[in-house]
């Protein structure tokens, strides 16, 4: 960037992080893009962890996402590779084969196939990938590794992110206890399939492959694809979990076993915290939005219809400027092309319905709803009045820094 970005006002610290037995980090500078800090991440992952992941939907994925795509095609993880600067999208055949001469480098390091190591790129599109500083740089990179090096992670891992987001549970299964923990960076072009960014997800409890991967794509609904910031799906979005298996709990063969309980509501729960805290370091962002959409004809109809009014630059930019301008989110409900009457709609913000059945509330004071877009964190609940459909979704404003950043991108 041309100059740096300053740190978002719906900034969160990092939590009291620790460690996952069988997982080892380290963060190093290999001077990709970025001068002066670290921008590659290196995990080291005890032989027999088991990985699951859920990838961009995005037509034109970059080449690391194919190569993932391919690899998990096998359960095992031994190593992640991240790199932040470059995105390795629409680089062709280069890009390929940077994914293979990176893997194969990992590989010889840790002595496993280049199939358990899986890789991350996230950055400028269209720009070749420095192979060779990022190989160049692994010898370091395996020195470093420690089981403390999770905040270094996180901070080696960010673009346009002004703080590094992480989050941890601790829960049992079966009543022995399980940890998870994770990283993610995002800021921009941020929608849902999936919403833009990378997560990195670790745990010690032993689950296979196939309970692993129906927990994250069930918890990656309620999360990541349900967060949008500017509408625009990463060619690179990357959410995993990586199970080492070194945990003593009971064997789970069956996503609805009783024994995993609090452990999917414990992955649900640390999965949508990563997806906020992406949408609190939306580019520019300002405040967080909340949009609760009910009474539609279904559920996916009330999702598209909340992402409408998400999406909507009009809606962001009145919240921006603290207007509280409920007629533009009539106006994205109309225009998502889902089924609506106009003489049923209701709106609220912040708790107070301000339109009812067609029209504004009698006697309605605009007063609480104005004191309520001063604040960060907004709410808008529609009700459709059609049947029991619901949704919800987050999002943020939409401010000049917005153009700011994004303007200058490249520089």
């Amino acid at each position: 960037m041309a100059k740096p970005i300053p740190a978002s006002p719906l900034a969160r610290p990092l939590p009291d992080l620790s460690t996952v037995a069988g997982v080892r980090l380290s963060a190093v500078a290999a001077g990709v893009r970025y001068q002066g800090r670290t921008d590659l991440m290196l995990a080291e992952f005890v032989p027999g962890t088991i990985v699951a992941g859920v990838y961009t939907k995005n037509a034109c994925p970059g080449a690391p996402i194919l190569w993932c795509r391919q690899a998990q095609t096998t359960p095992y993880a031994r190593a992640l590779l991240v790199n932040a600067g470059n995105a390795n999208v629409f680089t062709g055949r280069a890009g390929i084969q940077a994914c293979e001469d990176c893997a194969d480098a990992v590989s010889k390091l840790l002595d496993c196939p280049p199939q358990d190591v899986f890789l991350s790129s996230t950055g400028v599109i269209g720009e070749k990938l420095p192979q060779d500083r990022i190989i160049a740089a692994l010898p370091a990179a395996q020195a470093g590794l420690s089981e403390d090096n999770w905040a270094q992670a996180a901070r080696a891992i960010m673009t346009t992110d002004t703080f590094p987001k992480a989050a941890r549970r601790d829960v049992t299964i079966g009543g022995k206890p399980v940890r998870l923990q994770g990283i993610a960076k995002g800021s921009g072009m941020v929608a849902p399939d999936m919403a833009t960014m990378l997560a990195y997800v670790a745990t010690d409890a032993k689950l296979p492959q196939n309970v692993l991967q129906s927990l994250l794509a069930s918890g990656c609904a309620q999360s990541f694809n349900s967060i949008t910031v500017d509408s625009d799906t990463s060619t690179s979005d990357t959410l995993m979990l990586f199970a080492t298996g070194l945990a003593d709990n009971p064997a789970v063969d069956d996503v609805n076993d009783p024994a995993l309980a609090e452990f999917t509501l414990a992955l649900n729960d640390l999965l949508l915290e990563l997806a906020l805290l992406v949408v609190r370091d939306g580019e520019g962002a300002t405040k967080q939005i909340r949009v609760e959409v009910t009474g539609a004809d279904s559920n996916l109809s009330a999702h598209r219809i909340a992402l409408s009014i998400a999406n909507s630059p009009l809606v962001k930019t009145a919240i921006a400027g603290e207007d509280a301008n409920w007629g533009r989110v009539v106006m994205a409900v109309g225009k998502s092309g889902e089924p609506a009457d106009r003489d049923l709609l209701s709106v609220a913000i912040g708790g107070t319905w301000i339109a009812r059945d067609g029209g504004v509330v009698e006697n309605y004071d605009e007063a609480p709803v104005v004191a309520h877009m001063k604040g960060q964190d907004i709410e808008i609940t529609v009700d459709m009045g059609l049947d029991d459909g619901q949704a919800r979704v987050w999002t943020c404003d939409l401010t000049h820094g917005y153009i700011d950043i994004n303007g200058s991108y490249r520089s």
